[in-house]
């Protein structure tokens, strides 16, 4: 690669997340040729790098690098070419590297994507449920009460829910899940690329009682559909809710407030209020 097409710069380089073959050629030409790779794990990179053919120097790069070493990577950025990896996928997408991505911008250093595999979009297109809106939740958390607190956090949001997971937490995530959002559409995805992939759909409850003795192996993605959409209010729903936000506000505001509440177009409660309020 020539200086004019591979300047120096940070580069987020999205790896494969089982096929090294999906790696691209991009991709597969800045890892050879950075000066240094910044590695979640130097022994996950250094099986790619055998398999491209490539020797590049590697430092550990993860949660628990220390700002020290973040410092000392923008020294380098102003005339050196460094590439940073996950263990698979895309880098930052539940992993670490964001405050470097942060730092680097805040010191005017060139920051440069290598996009490629991301396990969140491939299970997403794979699990037959709306792909117009999602939200990538990560991992939840191992707690039950802290993870019961981040699922009615997000039971109300209407897009797919997409959620990474281990084997052994799959079957208390899945239940948690099932009891917090309630019987929605959902699929668990592993292994994605692999030999052995696997894409299992069903409600969320059959998922948890299929997984709740032992979970599968692999790298896990669940996928969770939107909520139903609300019912269309009636006369008499419309009525009792304004009626009662009219006691406490004014025909325009609890307008609003049940239009937004109801699912119904402002004009339509607005109207009712000002005829309920007698205007």
């Amino acid at each position: 690669m020539s200086d004019s097409t591979f300047p120096p710069g940070l580069y987020i380089v999205a790896t494969p997340i089982g096929n090294l073959s999906d790696l691209s050629p991009r991709a597969s030409d800045v890892l050879k040729n950075a000066d240094r790779i910044l590695a979640e794990d130097k022994r996950v990179t250094a099986k790619l790098l055998r398999h491209i053919g490539a020797d590049t120097p590697m430092t550990a790069y993860h949660d628990h690098s220390d700002g020290t070493l973040r410092e000392r990577v923008l020294a380098d950025l102003g005339d050196k070419r460094i590439a940073l990896v996950s263990d698979a996928g895309t880098p930052l997408i539940s992993d670490p590297g964001y405050k470097l991505v942060r730092a680097a911008r805040a010191a005017g250093l060139a920051v440069h994507t290598v996009p490629g595999p991301s396990a969140a979009i491939a299970a997403l297109t794979l699990a037959g449920l709306p792909t117009d809106r999602f939200l990538f939740v990560g991992f939840l958390p191992a707690k039950a009460k802290a993870r019961a607190e981040v699922i009615a956090e997000i039971a109300p949001i209407r897009a797919s829910l997409i959620l990474y997971e281990s084997g052994p937490r799959l079957g208390a995530s899945l239940a948690a899940l099932a009891e917090g959002i309630g019987e929605r559409d959902a699929a668990v995805v592993r292994e994605i690329s692999k030999l052995h992939e696997e894409t299992v759909t069903g409600s969320l409850l059959q998922l948890a009682e299929r997984y709740a003795e032992t979970g599968p192996k692999g790298e896990i993605v669940i996928v969770v559909g939107p909520p139903a959409a609300p019912s269309e209010a009636t006369e008499d729903d419309l009525d009792a809710a304004i009626d009662e936000a009219l006691t406490r506000l004014s025909p325009s505001r609890a307008a609003a407030e049940v239009a937004e509440r109801l699912g119904i177009k402002k004009k339509r409660a607005y109207a009712r209020a000002l005829e309920r309020s007698g205007h």
